[in-house]
């Protein structure tokens, strides 16, 4: 299936898009995670190659000088992340379909790059109080990483309309099945 479909799942930091990730990985629908590239560091638990490649600087701009990415972007200063082409071939090769976790520029540049045969879902937080709430739950960043990962999430919800679905997470296990039901059905569609 080296013409498979892609699924692009894209929210705001803290919105849960990755445990409706890690959901539908457990469904057996044919999707494998494509592991994107970072430069920022692992945060506790994240095992290279299987969360984010963790490469440097030097060497991300390097594969972005060799054409390595389908896309890229510089989320925050300094830090970019980026998708591997080879992450597309090896999954497809497989006869597998693609599901990409990434942020919001990253999944509209992914859904005109790929048009029909992608999914967008923009998973939705209830609120950017909501969101403030479960970035500190998370433990995992400081009060200034978390005051500019929602000054950035304010932007990226006006970005919402330009995908497929929008899924609005104010129930996890709701959203989780509204959001397999989405894939699912785009999934069972004819190829395009």
């Amino acid at each position: 299936m080296i013409n498979g479909k892609v699924v692009i799942l894209s929210a705001p930091s803290g919105a849960g898009k990755t445990t409706i990730v890690k959901y539908l990985l457990e469904q057996n629908i044919g999707l494998e995670f494509s592991v994107s590239a970072t430069s920022r560091p692992p945060r506790a638990g994240e095992v290279n190659g299987k969360d984010y490649y963790f490469i440097d600087i030097k060497e991300f701009k390097q594969k972005i000088s060799h054409n390595e990415f389908i896309e890229w972007e510089e989320v925050y200063q300094g830090v970019l992340y980026g998708t591997p082409k080879s992450e597309i071939k090896r999954i497809w090769e497989k006869g597998n379909h693609v599901l990409f976790e990434v942020d919001v520029k990253g999944g509209i540049n992914l859904k005109k790059i790929f048009k029909d045969k992608a999914l967008s879902v923009f998973i939705m937080p209830p609120s950017v109080d909501e969101l403030k709430k479960r970035l500190k739950n998370r433990g995992t960043e400081t009060d200034e990483i978390i005051e500019k990962r929602l000054k950035r999430a304010e932007e990226e919800l006006s970005y919402a309309k330009k995908f497929d679905k929008i899924i609005v997470n104010d129930n996890l296990e709701k959203a989780k099945k509204e959001t397999l039901i989405e894939v699912k059905n785009f999934l069972d569609k004819n190829s395009v």
